[in-house]
């Protein structure tokens, strides 16, 4: 290292300040994105094996660092596996495309959700809605039927009637349109969540965790609506609550509920 290099680390100017500031956006980003789901458990793991590994060195232990060696050079392979939903659902948020739906919802569809979640919950029918934003859902197609049909709340709680061929199963709203019904979503493989919530809930915190789609889920056993954004869960939301939430009016009260946790 010269004497400018020496001066600079002394004196640090824009460009290192900015290049502090990128990275500490990135690392924030990167955070986030594994915040509230297993990944966590795995990189406090990894934080555990470095940290073994660097006193094993300083301590010469060469038998252990020979081992955690091996360990690092094959681990990159498993690490890509192990991580390939928050990989997915990272590159999802760094590609997405801004459409129809906007950030702030739109209100006709927000309405008829709404009065459908209503009517379900009234009459104790279980169903599980969700509404695709930036991320596309068109990989969760394939599992259900395909419909192109105008958002109403009839036409929801007529999908959603028991014994009717399609009622078993997520619908998919794309902009004001249903795009498919009696699609399988991923289950939420967080351990701590309320064992009192069944599949629905979970195959919704499952979705919000790869997605950032709205998962309302009405359940057919509390008769109550719930709402799953981003790995959290708010439950026995009104349906105003609901709909101010789609719109982007408010917040739905209670607080939001982190995934993992019970309400």
């Amino acid at each position: 290292m010269n004497g400018f290099e020496h001066f600079r680390l002394l004196h640090p100017g824009w460009r290192d300040f900015l290049e502090i500031a990128i990275v500490a956006l990135v690392l924030y980003r990167v955070l986030l994105l594994f915040q509230r789901t297993r990944a966590v458990r795995i990189l406090l793991g990894l934080v555990v094996l470095v940290t073994t590994y660097l006193i094993a060195y300083v301590l010469k232990l060469s038998m252990i660092t020979g081992l955690l060696g091996l360990v690092f050079q094959y681990g990159a392979i498993a690490l890509i596996i192990v991580f390939h939903p928050e990989l997915r659902a990272g590159l999802a948020h760094l590609g997405r495309t801004r459409r129809f739906f906007s950030q702030f919802g739109d209100v006709a569809v927000a309405h008829e959700v709404s009065l459908a979640a209503e009517r379900l919950g009234r009459t104790g029918i279980g169903a599980i809605i969700a509404i695709e934003r930036q991320v596309r859902l068109d990989e969760y197609l394939p599992s259900g039927t395909e419909i192109q049909a105008r958002v109403t709340a009839d036409l929801l709680v007529t999908i959603f009637t028991p014994y009717s061929p399609l009622h078993d199963g997520a619908v998919l709203i794309r902009g004001d349109s249903i795009i498919a019904a009696s699609c399988i979503l991923p289950l939420s493989q967080a351990p701590a969540l309320d064992r009192s919530l069944g599949t629905r809930h979970r195959a919704a915190l499952g979705l919000s965790e790869e997605t950032d789609a709205f998962v309302i889920v009405v359940s057919e056993e509390r008769s109550s609506i719930s709402l799953a954004v981003q790995g959290r869960l708010w439950l026995d939301l009104t349906p105003q609550q609901l709909k101010a939430r789609i719109i982007g009016a408010a917040d739905p009260s209670p607080e939001p509920t982190p995934i993992g946790l019970s309400a």
